[in-house]
């Protein structure tokens, strides 16, 4: 599939927006990069992260304890990915350019690879978000149909059963198949890699001996093979489907749109923008401690329209974009609860479990 192209004017929704957002700071006064309080929160995250997983290798806790603690880790590695290297990787961690660096390395002490993640979801997800056939992030084949120009098999009849299950193993087969695939490979889907450099070819294979002595290696000599294997598959599903479920309840919703571009012209119906806002859904966003805890991804909307800003400040500029959609009559879509967009995604997957 040819790579398509959106619309664009010099009086675009999508400029008007960013005049008004870019009035907001300057009028505030403040950066529109992370504050105190997001660096808190990292410190808080990275802490928690370190003590639980000192004292589940090497003081070696009870077996139910143990178990407890590894959905913990899980969790905490969920959220330093949502709030800490999500914000590192697309600039709006610090403006200090080292800071969002070391930020997004956290990506690669946790088992992944922060140049494959790069090209994935800042340059293919964020640009053509829900295009089957180059969005990566809605490509769950041959398990989950995620829309309705996807081929359909006789196992997605129970897809709204069992997605639980397909989300939860996200994390252990990204850090120990996708990465290594798009590596060899030499591209995500049909977009190719920009070639690495001898650096980051150093990186991906260091940080991957890295993560094997800490997460894997290390657990082994102090506990055992099998309460390792118990514990590294109990934390690594629960991670997996955390991270899977809040970009899932972002795009893959009842009123989510999946266009494609016009066959003959390649370009798509809507500008960038207004393909944003049809294609990504908020949730809970009045929530405080799910947006603590996810980075204010449950503000997907702003961040996809302003991802460079960091999350600490979308709750204020949700307001500005929500009061513009509604003057032009582009459609925000946002659900109030977690829960009703939860029911929404398996509507979404039971809708597509037919033929």
């Amino acid at each position: 599939m040819s790579i398509p192209k959106f619309s664009g004017s010099a009086q675009s929704f999508h400029s008007e927006l960013k005049r008004r957002i870019s009035e907001y700071f300057a009028q505030a006064g403040k950066s529109s990069t992370g504050n105190i309080n997001l660096y808190t929160k990292a410190i808080i995250l990275v802490v928690s992260f370190l003590s639980v997983y000192v004292h589940l290798v090497f003081f070696t806790p009870a077996p139910w304890l143990a178990l407890i603690e590894c959905v913990i880790l899980g969790g905490l590695t969920a959220g330093i990915g949502f709030n800490i290297m999500h914000d590192g990787m697309h600039g709006s961690f610090s403006r200090y350019k080292w800071v969002n660096e070391l930020a997004g390395l956290s990506l690669n002490f946790l088992g992944a690879n922060n140049f494959m993640w790069r090209t994935k979801h800042n340059i293919i997800h964020h640009t053509y978000t829900n295009i089957e056939g180059i969005d990566d992030d809605i490509e769950a084949k041959p398990l989950l149909r995620l829309c309705e120009t996807q081929k359909y098999y006789k196992i997605h009849r129970f897809q709204h059963w069992y997605f639980w299950a397909a989300y939860s193993l996200l994390y252990i087969w990204w850090v120990f198949f996708t990465d290594y695939k798009k590596y060899f490979s030499g591209k995500i889907g049909p977009t190719p890699l920009k070639k690495m450099t001898i650096g980051q070819h150093i990186s991906f294979w260091g940080f991957k001996a890295l993560h094997a002595v800490i997460f894997i290696v290390t657990p082994i000599i102090t506990v055992g093979f099998t309460p390792w294997l118990i514990g590294f598959i109990v934390y690594g599903m629960f991670a997996g489907f955390v991270l899977s479920i809040v970009f899932q309840l972002a795009h893959t919703v009842e009123h989510t749109h999946f266009p494609h571009p016009n066959e003959e012209t390649g370009k798509m119906e809507d500008e960038w923008a207004v393909h944003q806002l049809k294609t990504t859904a908020n949730f809970a966003t009045r929530n405080k401690v799910i947006s603590w805890l996810v980075g204010g991804l449950n503000f997907q909307v702003e961040h996809h329209l302003f991802p460079r800003i960091s999350h600490v400040h979308y709750p204020a500029i949700s307001r500005i974009i929500k009061k513009a959609c509604q003057e032009f009559n582009i459609p925000y879509i946002e659900f109030p609860k977690m829960r009703m967009a939860v029911v929404s995604h398996v509507n979404h997957l039971r809708n597509l479990s037919r033929r």
